[in-house]
């Protein structure tokens, strides 16, 4: 199964923030994760900080941004997302500076995980940070569906069907683990797929 918005947005709902009052919105929790994480790596942000997992978004997906990052979090990756560690980047207009900081960025990430959403296919900026990925990390890349419905797999659109999908289940062994997968039947656990070894038919 894919990830949902609802398993998103019930993990934001259960984190606990502490001083805050009040009604809390989704929106508002949203924005208090991930200006704490922003606050909690101000400390050692530096341009060579690497990171196991770029997170190529539409802005307009901040509850589900949130809730993506605390479920990969969780299981013990670390997940770059550029307005909370370069928050004076401004991704509402291309530019040669905002390119040049992320190509950098994107070379100190392992993998990329494309978010996509209801609004991915209006951001500016997601393709080419897939494309560009693709190219310096040979095929790193894997689609990260949040599905607005309890879908079984994810059929790509357009580019998007080149590129392997991910979900995040729990294992015949027990645990929670991403798998990347070419279709519902031929998948590979995470950690094998970034030591080169493909998808095969179960």
């Amino acid at each position: 199964m894919l990830l949902t918005e609802k398993e998103v947005r019930n993990r934001l709902a259960r984190e606990s923030l502490r001083g805050l009052s009040g009604i809390i919105t989704e929106s508002k929790k949203a924005s208090e994760i991930l200006e704490k994480s922003f606050r909690d790596q101000q400390s050692t942000l530096n341009k060579s900080k690497t990171y196991d997992i770029f997170l190529s978004h539409s802005t307009k997906d901040k509850e589900l941004v949130a809730g993506t990052k605390l479920i990969l979090e969780d299981l013990g990756y670390s997940v770059y997302i550029d307005w909370i560690e370069d928050p004076q980047m401004n991704r509402s207009t291309v530019s040669k500076e905002t390119a040049e900081l992320l190509q950098k960025r994107m070379q100190n990430c392992k993998c990329l995980f494309y978010a996509f959403s209801t609004n991915s296919g209006q951001s500016k900026w997601m393709p080419w940070e897939c494309g560009y990925f693709d190219g310096i990390k040979n095929g790193k890349v894997a689609v990260l569906p949040i599905s607005v419905n309890n879908d079984k797999s994810f059929k790509g659109t357009e580019y998007l069907g080149l590129y392997y999908y991910l979900t995040i289940q729990k294992s015949q062994a027990g645990p929670v683990r991403i798998y990347i997968r070419e279709s519902e039947e031929s998948y590979i656990v995470y950690e094998d797929w970034m030591n080169g070894i493909k998808p095969y038919k179960r």
